[in-house]
């Protein structure tokens, strides 16, 4: 089959490298465009660009998904199939162009978690499942008749970056077999259960907001808050004043009668902060202004107010 495949991140890259390494057709590669980033203001090529690139794949980057220029150079490669993996939202008119349709790559079981920050909010809503879906693209958001999936544990001290990578590997791998089972026919597309709509999970995009720690809410709650925000965009509280990101911790549960919010510190080696039923105690971390550090290095250089 003839493939043009959409994606942009490095969890793309691995779909794509998937295809080539399984002998499959990609025609064409659509992805973002060059953005400027850095201090610099350098142009930023898409990690999808650049592994497309180095594999001589060419490379289109549309401003607008439904320009006309973009159009007529999409249909000109006669695509049998179309292979999103973390791309942008997608017009009627580029994903119906296919005979095969288009079909995309989801970090997790659908329909649970429809939205853009699956991964996140799976960890934060501390799950012990995770896992990839395969399925054919329609009108409504991550709604489409699935095709495959893959179930993917998650464990008690996974973060949202760890995920990401056991994602990134599962999905590659089920795209291969749903792309494999639609060539010969041993796979029934299958529309998503939704008897039960009460109880689907939602995964919307993470604003700067929804990053703030809650020192009231349980320890257990918090400790996923930041396993599901770290690396990226990382939980934070404020210290002195100053934005503290919080990128690793353990979890202490205890009847500490501790004011929640509050913080403990021998000035050199711990630094707790209390919760309503216990504390999290800080392992790296990244006050505003600096880099990203271990607490034993933040406590060596920083005078509390």
């Amino acid at each position: 089959m003839r493939i043009i495949f959409m994606g942009t991140p490095d969890f793309a890259v691995a779909s794509l490298k998937a295809l080539l390494d399984a002998g499959q057709n990609v025609v064409a590669v659509v992805t973002s465009p060059d953005k400027p980033a850095g201090r610099g203001q350098k142009l930023h090529q898409s990690a999808v660009k650049l592994f497309a690139l180095e594999n001589n794949l060419p490379v289109l980057q549309p401003e607008k998904l439904r320009a006309p220029d973009f159009l007529a150079a999409l249909e000109s490669y006669q695509a049998d199939l179309q292979v999103v993996v973390a791309f942008r939202m997608l017009p009627e008119v580029v994903w119906n162009m296919p005979p095969l349709g288009t079909i995309n790559v989801h970090a997790s079981l659908l329909p649970q978690y429809r939205g853009a920050a699956p991964i996140n909010h799976a960890i934060i809503n501390g799950e012990k499942e995770s896992g990839v879906t395969t399925f054919l693209l329609q009108q409504e958001i991550d709604t489409g008749n699935i095709l495959l999936n893959e179930k993917v544990s998650i464990e008690d001290n996974d973060t949202a970056g760890i995920l990401h990578d056991k994602l990134m590997h599962a999905g590659a791998r089920t795209l291969i077999k749903t792309i494999q089972g639609l060539e010969n026919g041993s796979i029934t597309a299958i529309p998503q259960d939704e008897t039960d709509s009460k109880s689907l999970k939602h995964a919307p995009k993470i604003f700067k907001e929804d990053c703030v720690i809650d020192w009231n809410n349980s320890t257990e709650q918090i400790y996923n808050k930041i396993r599901g925000l770290s690396p990226y965009p990382a939980a934070y509280t404020l210290l002195d004043g100053k934005v503290l990101k919080i990128y690793e911790a353990n979890k202490e549960q205890n009847s500490s009668k501790n004011t929640a919010g509050t913080f403990d510190t021998d000035g050199k080696s711990f630094l707790k902060f209390n919760t309503t039923d216990g504390c999290i105690n800080l392992i790296s971390l990244q006050i505003e202004g600096k880099k990203r550090m271990s607490v034993e290095e933040f406590l060596r250089g920083y005078r509390f107010d």
